[in-house]
């Protein structure tokens, strides 16, 4: 799926950023859930928000739809393009945002990364600040975000002069940084093509493991283009499409190709540990089956194939792209048309690993957590959530995806590979469409009280999900 994010809108867009825009945008305002206004930047101090909230749920459960028990506030919203997020152990919420060129609005004034506190506990923050650079400084924010040993690592940059992963030394009194300088961590990265994001997950002795999407849909000669074959060997795959891992404890590392750990994954925007420390990301399917290839694939064929997946990411593995991709319908590996591939053929791809699960087609899987705490029912233990950007090459159907899933694991693994359950829904509002969709998912994280944490960016909003019980 996708050029992230769609090119919103089908196609790619240059977002025209003034000055002009900082006397428009104004201040965020967050509502309560009773229709107030929180406050906003104050300098002093707040206590933590560990405690369990005392949340309200509102009427509308902040426009979406859950299951029973659960309910939902607007924790903070209109704060910008929000992309990853993480909750520190205080229960401090920070957020990157991004903007650039894959965006029609301007971005919110001030820095991309945003740092949230509910000091009412009321499940709404009243507390917002800002950081970091700006996109009137060369920036456009980024999707990774994570907290290790007390400080906030975050990607930033732009696509003309490359993006990095930052760290920022963070004070629990102020939310914010000590210093406004950051420390670079990895520089160099790429950011040309469909896929210039860089999502990230830091384990507990500091192996960050960081995906690179690929430059293109399928590695052909001439990307999206009618019946073009594909490079033999595909030589992007030796900077791009796979997760790499470098030292979250040391400074100014660039990139290179041989800190690549695992490749064949086209885009893995949702990447996270499960509870017993394996690695898993999510995979954006490839798009334009049925356009590049109509003598192959139907119109039905190309807006149900292929699957989206979710992989168990193992040192050294090959995940297929862009040799392969994944039937759900056949539940294996084929050969891709680019490589001599009719939709049946397996050849090469019998050696490539296959997905844990998978899911419809061009759902666009953006956020992973796996579910660790207490305060959901026990269903919900150690499972995965997955939050879908949204499809939007579902042609001649509608759209699909804009929601949140659950997959329910036992004894370390899915319970079924194809079972999952739509956990949250309703973000798009009346339409299922990147343009006009209200809200997209792409976060997804879980506080230290158990409640979950989703973002948007459409709209710059921030949900948290709680459950109340029957």
């Amino acid at each position: 799926m996708n050029y992230e994010n769609e090119r919103i809108g089908h196609r790619l867009r240059s977002a025209i950023y003034s000055f002009a825009a900082l006397a428009m945008v104004g201040v965020v305002a967050c509502a309560k859930t009773e229709g107030t206004s929180a406050s906003k930047d104050t300098s002093a101090a707040s206590s933590s928000t560990v405690a369990s909230s005392s949340t309200s749920c509102a009427g509308d459960n902040g426009g979406i739809t859950l299951p029973a028990g659960f309910c939902a506030t607007v924790f903070a919203d209109s704060i910008g393009h929000a992309r990853h997020i993480v909750v520190n152990s205080n229960g401090d919420v920070y957020v990157n945002t991004w903007s650039g060129k894959y965006y029609a609005t301007p971005p919110h004034p001030g820095g991309f990364l945003v740092a949230l506190r509910d000091t009412s506990k009321d499940g709404v923050a009243d507390i917002i600040k800002r950081f970091g650079p700006d996109s009137f400084h060369g920036n456009e924010g980024g999707t990774g975000i994570g907290l290790y040993k007390g400080s906030l690592y975050a990607e930033e940059g732009d696509t003309i002069t490359k993006k990095r992963i930052v760290r920022y030394a963070i004070s629990t009194d102020s939310m914010t940084p000590t210093s406004a300088t950051s420390e670079t961590i990895v520089r160099d990265l790429p950011a040309t093509g469909d896929h210039p994001m860089h999502s990230f997950v830091i384990g507990p002795s500091g192996d960050m493991f960081m995906d690179v999407g690929s430059a293109s849909n399928s590695c052909q000669i001439k990307n999206r283009t009618l019946e073009s074959p594909g490079h033999k060997p595909c030589t992007e795959l030796l900077t791009r499409a796979g997760i790499w891992r470098y030292d979250a404890n040391k400074t100014n590392q660039a990139f290179s190709p041989k800190e690549r750990y695992a490749t064949g994954i086209r885009n893995a925007v949702g990447i996270a540990f499960d509870p017993g420390g394996q690695l898993y990301s999510t995979q954006h399917g490839r798009d334009q089956l049925r356009e590049n290839w109509p003598k192959l694939y139907t119109q039905e064929q190309g807006q149900n194939l292929p699957a989206e997946e979710l992989l168990k990411i193992v040192q050294g593995g090959d995940y297929g792209w862009p040799y392969c991709y994944y039937d759900g319908f056949q539940q294996k590996l084929v050969l891709a048309p680019e490589y001599g591939g009719d939709g049946k053929n397996v050849g090469e791809c019998a050696s490539k690993l296959g997905p844990e699960a998978f899911f419809p087609a061009h759902w666009a899987p953006d956020g992973l957590v796996f579910y660790t705490g207490t305060s959901f029912p026990a269903h919900y233990r150690n499972g995965a959530f997955i939050a879908f950007h949204g499809s939007w090459n579902r042609a001649p159907g509608p759209q699909q995806g804009y929601n949140v899933v659950f997959v329910p694991f036992a004894n370390g693994k899915p319970v079924s590979p194809s079972k999952y359950e739509v956990f949250a829904d309703g973000f798009a509002g009346a339409k299922k469409d990147p343009d006009a969709a209200a809200h997209r998912p792409v976060g997804i994280t879980m506080g230290p009280d158990g409640a979950l944490y989703i973002t948007d960016d459409k709209g710059g909003r921030v949900w948290k999900v709680v459950y109340k019980g029957p």
